[in-house]
């Protein structure tokens, strides 16, 4: 009985790995599950921009003066 136990477990840990490493590289569940979500997401965030961008107050703006970053520049550097 201990034999077939140890058998038991031995298989159970070695294909535990095996089949979690195996179903995360199905490249199909992986761009149903993630990459659709992902681009779902990011077509959520875009529309919410939009419709904040039609929709700022004066109070809402960036304060005077010129903040791009140019090459050569530091970040948050003004010109």
């Amino acid at each position: 009985m201990g034999v077939k136990l140890e058998i038991l477990r031995m298989f159970l840990y070695l294909s535990f790995p095996v089949a979690v490493f195996w179903v995360s590289n199905q490249a199909e569940l992986f761009q149903r599950h993630v990459i659709n979500r992902k681009r779902q997401a990011m077509a959520e965030l875009k529309q919410r921009l939009r419709d904040r961008k039609g929709t700022d107050t004066p109070g809402d703006t960036e304060p005077p003066g010129d903040t791009a970053v140019t090459p050569g520049t530091h970040l948050g550097t003004r010109q």
